[in-house]
């Protein structure tokens, strides 16, 4: 167990370059606004131009809330996955969770077409919700059945590819403008959520984590193994369905308001790690959700470095990120074998 002061000052960087990485996401765009006028909007007061503080509060807010609330989530659920498979290539979408919302919002998007003109911003938010709770009870099944997490984790991998394969059945025989629509959809979006959504998305982020939070100690006694969980009086069937239930809320709740966001989940705990070093997921898991909160927010200010009117997808600048990670994680773990 570190110290109180050696985990304290890795928080405290974490929550400044939280900070600061929203102060420059709010100034940044394609009007640039001082960071002072940032900071003046949203204390409150008025702004040298009026149009900066209806920018940053009726726009800009709200997307940079999302990519916290968003990465937290993401960076929440992947711990607990890697926890409790003791595999570090694990990710919030290897139960398939991902793939069962993009196998519902395809359903709607590419061939019910009374479904996709359905009134209100929900519809694809409750559709993916769906997709993801369906999967999540599969796998809720299989988990009270198999006591091994590697089985259970083969088996959400395969119920991803499974998800996936319909998916590629599905955009075979559709229109361009449907397939235009849902590919739109999987590059992942955290710039249209209105505030009511964001409310919800929040609730969603504070169930998650408490629900984690409140497993600190079964996840704990998992890094060492089941026998020794046993041997801490540790219920590790019940302990294994409410994680899996902690990290599908998570991840179900970020995929149905914002599309598939990869690589997030499985990146976050290892650079996370590199700053801290202690397995307590009492304090992993907070510095985590600091740790996703930080990547999404610098890949959405990545995302808008290119000139023009267009902005990348956010999926493509956490796979820059997440991509090496593995690499490196691979070789670390001397998983390779040559």
């Amino acid at each position: 167990m570190p110290r109180p002061g050696k985990s304290i000052r890795p928080w405290l960087v974490l929550l400044f370059s939280l900070l600061t990485l929203t102060v420059i996401d709010l100034s940044y765009g394609s009007v640039s606004i001082p960071p002072g006028e940032v900071l003046r909007a949203l204390a409150g007061g008025q702004t040298t131009d009026p149009v900066w503080r209806d920018i940053v509060l009726d726009f800009r807010l709200a997307k940079a809330l999302t990519c916290i609330l968003a990465g937290a989530a993401l960076g929440a659920a992947g711990l607990q996955m890697q926890t409790l498979f003791r595999n570090p290539l694990a990710g919030p979408d290897v139960l398939g969770l991902t793939s069962g919302a993009s196998l519902a919002v395809s359903l709607l998007l590419l061939k019910s077409n009374r479904l996709a003109d359905l009134p209100g911003p929900w519809s694809v938010a409750v559709v993916a919700s769906v997709g993801c709770t369906a999967v999540f009870l599969v796998v809720l099944l299989f988990a009270r059945r198999l006591r091994d997490p590697a089985s259970l984790l083969i088996v959400g991998l395969m119920i991803g590819a499974l998800a996936s394969s319909i998916v590629s059945v599905l955009q075979f025989g559709s229109r361009s403008d449907d397939l235009q629509i849902f590919l739109i959809w999987t590059f992942g979006n955290v710039s249209s959520l209105n505030w009511p959504e964001i409310g919800v998305l929040t609730w969603i982020l504070f169930a998650g984590l408490a629900l984690a939070l409140s497993l600190s100690k079964p996840l704990n006694a998992w890094v060492l193994g089941d026998n020794y969980a046993q041997s801490l009086g540790i219920r590790l069937q019940r302990s294994r369905v409410l994680v899996i239930l902690s990290a599908s809320l998570l991840t179900g709740g970020v995929t149905a308001f914002c599309g598939p966001i990869a690589f997030v989940g499985l990146a976050v705990p290892h650079l996370t790690r590199l700053l801290i070093s202690t397995s307590d997921h009492r304090i992993m898991l907070p510095n985590v959700a600091l740790g996703g909160a930080i990547l999404v927010l610098l890949c959405d200010i990545l995302s808008q470095l290119p000139p023009g009117p267009e902005i990348l997808p956010v999926n493509a600048i956490t796979a820059l990120f997440g991509a090496p990670v593995v690499i490196w994680v691979v070789i670390r773990s001397k998983m390779i074998r040559l």
